[in-house]
């Protein structure tokens, strides 16, 4: 079941609720709407991908519940400390402006508590019983999610 709970599918689920309450959408975003959205979700995917490239290159995995195998703080995880999460939720609102759906918006929030949940804290305890000071320090001058 572990294999189930990873954040693109959570993301996906998500998406796919923005679609449906955007079946109706309140045209409430205007002309702007699509082209915000859009820089919203290349934005989120290009910290994504990022995100993702610098911890390879720091040779730790991006693969949640997975043992940290170095201590990330340069880059965009000077932003955030949980800028692949961001990104995710970048790209949710980016669909939901995309979608023209503001009932789906209540899901932003919704999604960022349930990764904090399920994914952030588990992975901060990790971080902090790998590295201790050094990822104290981290935490103290790097906000969790912007």
């Amino acid at each position: 079941m572990k294999i189930l709970d990873l954040p693109p599918l959570w993301l996906a689920l998500f998406v796919a609720l923005v679609w449906g309450i955007g079946v109706v959408p309140l045209r409430l975003f205007g002309g702007w709407g699509d082209a915000l959205g859009w820089s919203l979700v290349v934005a989120g995917l290009l910290l994504m991908a990022v995100a993702a490239v610098q911890m390879v290159l720091a040779r730790t995995s991006f693969i949640p519940r997975r043992d940290p195998a170095a201590l990330v703080t340069g880059g965009v995880f000077r932003l955030s400390r949980n800028p692949i999460y961001l990104g995710d939720a970048l790209v949710l609102l980016g669909v939901v402006l995309i979608r023209d759906a503001a009932l789906a918006l209540p899901l932003v929030p919704l999604f960022a508590w349930l990764i904090t949940q399920r994914f952030i804290l588990g992975e901060e305890a990790r971080l902090r019983a790998a590295f201790g000071p050094a990822f104290a320090a981290w935490a103290a001058r790097t906000r969790r999610w912007l």
